[in-house]
């Protein structure tokens, strides 16, 4: 079993640094799902599609979420920065819907 933090942001991999619940084993770019596992933890922020196939290969998904304005969208944040903005990690178990 793997933790993996799947970021290309500088302020992103230094914030996971930090955080003295979380022994992150990589810190990659861009998430191979041939890599993921079941009871692999994958953490970061990835399109749904991609969550969903994580969840389904019965790893767990750690959304990092920080509340941002319109304006601040598509910014580079530094770590400290993050912080004051509330950034924290939230578990989603996403799974498709196929009709």
């Amino acid at each position: 079993m793997a933790t993996l933090f799947i970021s290309r942001h500088a302020g992103a991999m230094d914030w996971i640094r930090q955080q003295p619940n979380w022994q992150i084993d990589e810190i990659v770019p861009h998430l191979d799902l041939a890599r993921v596992q079941a009871g692999d933890v994958i953490v970061g922020t990835l399109p749904i599609h991609l969550a969903a196939e994580v969840c389904a290969k019965g790893a767990k998904f750690y959304f990092l979420q920080m509340p941002q304005s319109f304006a601040g969208r598509g910014s580079e944040y530094t770590a400290e920065e993050m912080t004051a903005a509330g950034a924290s990690l939230v578990q989603f178990d996403v799974k498709r819907i196929d009709e």
